[in-house]
């Protein structure tokens, strides 16, 4: 059922206007998948979609460009996303363009660096908690270095 449902998801995000979790899980249910709102979440962050402004000022899902394999991936999803990194002891800022910090963040949460301990994302923002102050400029480095920077 999941591979099903990720594939529609991201049928209906490259085919039509999806502004809100609301109205795509609307667009699931025409389609016969019923999903409750964790699910669908948790198959957002999966997917890596992003949530990005639109012509008409609001946003929409949309998967970051180029991008063939929904996976998130850092080394897709930090050269078109990535903005810089800042931070003080064991705490890194990672900003991002708006919408790219989720994807960003489960990236780096799949990546399981030991250095890291978690993160916490917000929309245009990361909250890296590192294990040791001392490793946090190798793990901006390491980002950098992902994002082409």
């Amino acid at each position: 059922m999941k591979p099903r449902r990720h594939a529609v998801i991201l049928e209906l995000v490259r085919e039509r206007r999806v502004p809100s979790q609301e109205v795509l899980r609307e667009r699931l249910a025409e389609r016969g998948i019923e999903v409750a709102q964790a699910t669908l979440s948790r198959d957002i962050r999966e997917l890596g979609l992003v949530k990005v402004p639109d012509e008409s000022g609001g946003s929409v899902y949309t998967l970051p460009a180029d991008v063939t394999d929904p996976t998130p991936t850092l080394s897709r999803l930090l050269p078109s996303l990535y903005l810089g990194a800042d931070g003080v002891d064991n705490l890194l800022v990672v900003k991002t363009l708006v919408g790219g910090a989720p994807p960003i963040a489960v990236g780096i949460d799949w990546e399981e660096w030991p250095e890291v301990v978690g993160t916490i994302a917000g929309d245009d923002t990361i909250l890296v908690i590192l294990r040791d102050p001392a490793q946090r400029d190798a793990v901006v480095a390491r980002l950098e270095e992902i994002a082409g920077v």
